[in-house]
């Protein structure tokens, strides 16, 4: 099978350490345009869809793998491998590919120098008193029985839902249409995977050193929720930023690359 074709693969640049990027939930690559222009002169870049989002191949859509998120790390996985690298990845990942990528370097320690988490989200569920992950299940059912009744409609209520405040008129029509071009019986299996997966239980797996990137207003992902896992994952540091919504590498982007830029140079790995 050919994955750079599948997952629709693009690499910027030939030399320098690698920034593989993985998008969120109804998202596709073209969501990091506003981060790689600060990182083209030093990194070598790739982005790539998962499979049934943005320009892969829908054809590979498999609903088993896919209701998993361990087939979203896979996806992270076969990239790699198609590449041909073993190791010295900086993973950047965006809410649910938080998850995904945690779950890839378990798999492939010797892989990933570090993880860059954006608005990281173990479980978008409450289990209190432990744990507030932002939402009670029907909230979530809701959600879902809205995607198979309008999914037009889903997709024009979650945007601005998603990008926030913060993320303006032009964040928040991007988002839709993203939501919009995607298959509606793919999204919904990513949605579900997104929404009702728990990956608490895999946090102390992680010997992967993270910078978790949490927004101060962002209804997806609670301040609560980013110092859960800064608790939870082993050498982690969070940097908070003044930014409402949940996609700050595309409402606030120069926040987020001086994060990252910050967090690399301290790291002590370029």
């Amino acid at each position: 099978m050919n994955i750079i074709k599948r997952n629709n693969v693009h690499v910027q640049g030939d030399k320098g350490p690698v920034l593989l990027y993985a998008h969120g939930f109804g998202c596709n690559q073209k969501m990091w345009n506003r981060i790689t222009p600060a990182f083209n002169s030093t990194h070598r870049q790739i982005l790539f869809d998962y499979v049934g989002s943005g320009q892969s191949d829908i054809a590979s859509f498999d609903n088993k793998r896919y209701s998993s998120l361990q087939g979203y790390a896979q996806d992270i996985l076969d990239v790699c491998d198609a590449l041909d690298i073993q190791s010295g990845v900086t993973f950047v990942g965006h809410s649910v590919s938080c998850s995904a990528g945690l779950l890839a370097s378990i798999a492939r320690p010797k892989l990933f120098d570090r993880l860059v988490l954006i608005g990281p989200s173990p479980c978008f569920l409450n289990h209190p008193p432990e744990y507030l992950g932002g939402f009670e299940s029907e909230d979530l059912e809701g959600l879902l029985s809205l995607m198979d009744q309008n999914y037009i409609g889903w997709a024009n209520y979650l945007a601005p839902v998603v990008s926030g405040e913060g993320g303006g008129e032009a964040v928040s029509r991007e988002l839709s249409e993203s939501f919009c071009s995607t298959d509606p019986q793919v999204a919904r299996v990513f949605a579900k995977t997104t929404f009702f997966s728990d990956s608490r239980a895999d946090l102390p797996l992680v010997i992967c050193p993270s910078l978790i990137v949490q927004h101060s207003r962002d209804t997806l992902a609670p301040l609560e929720v980013g110092d859960y896992l800064h608790k939870e994952l082993k050498n982690s540091t969070i940097k908070v930023l003044d930014v409402a919504g949940h996609c700050g590498h595309m409402s606030h982007p120069e926040l987020v690359i001086e994060a990252m830029q910050e967090y690399f140079n301290t790291s002590c790995l370029s």
